[in-house]
């Protein structure tokens, strides 16, 4: 017997896939045969992800989204529902900052990390409810379960959101949809985040380089075939999950 994904076909939808692991995730999922729409807050990021997409015969489509904007984050997932056809998959990457503490900060984390997947959930609904296999992938952090650096909005809010993921898929697992979270540790490509603390703070990355016991940071790809499969009919009946994928980055005992 043939193992399959089974994604040949469905619509998803990729908030924050332009770069790093929701690009690599739009990659699998258009590999597998799926029609993705993306969008990030950068324009130029989008053209460029649509483009590389669609290069190898497949179909994307994207725009620039900010989350923070309600009615413009609402009005593109429903034009991406109409356009498409329907919404299978729901992948929300969008995420706020880490680091800044201040009231500020808090504020900006609770809009892109909570309000960003609530919104997106709430806009994509009467869509993943008409779908045969309707998913959601939310994102989270191993900062949601180990103390990491320091408190600070972005941990705390990670967090908050595998408490509403998991609620989320009791309450709408009867009509057919599937909602868990995928928690990556410290993951680097050219230009993210943890390749800038390379450059501008070496021993911080160095350091932190050191607590994985692989001696090396997760790549988008690692975490992308995490994302794509709870996201696919091969997790069929894999709901209400939060999956570490961090290398053994995290040290507590996960039951």
């Amino acid at each position: 017997m043939k193992f399959s994904l089974g994604l040949s076909g469905k619509k998803a939808v990729i908030v924050g896939g332009a770069r790093g692991i929701g690009r690599a995730t739009a990659e699998l999922l258009v590999g597998e045969g799926a029609e993705v729409a993306i969008s990030a807050r950068d324009a130029d990021s989008v053209k460029q992800a649509v483009d590389a997409l669609t290069a190898s015969g497949g179909k994307a489509s994207g725009a620039a989204v900010d989350v923070t904007d309600k009615a413009g984050y609402e009005a593109w997932i429903q034009s991406c529902g109409e356009a498409m056809g329907a919404i299978d998959i729901l992948i929300i990457m969008a995420s706020g900052v880490g680091g800044a503490v201040d009231e500020d900060a808090w504020r900006a984390n609770f809009e892109t990390t909570i309000m960003g997947a609530s919104r997106g959930v709430d806009a994509a609904m009467p869509y993943l409810e008409k779908s045969d296999a309707g998913a959601i992938v939310l994102m989270s952090s191993t900062s949601a379960v180990e103390t990491f650096f320091a408190p600070q909005p972005y941990n705390a809010l990670k967090a908050s959101l595998l408490t509403y993921s998991g609620q989320l898929a009791q309450a709408v697992g009867e009509k057919g949809i599937r909602v868990n979270c995928v928690s990556p540790g410290p993951t680097t490509f050219e230009g993210g985040n943890w390749d800038v603390i390379s450059q501008a703070a070496p021993d911080i990355f160095k350091g932190v380089e050191s607590d994985f016991p692989q001696g090396k940071l997760g790549t988008p790809e690692e975490v992308a075939n995490a994302v794509v499969f709870l996201a696919s009919p091969a997790a069929s009946f894999v709901s209400g999950t939060n999956l570490m994928v961090d290398g053994g980055f995290t040290k507590r005992v996960q039951f």
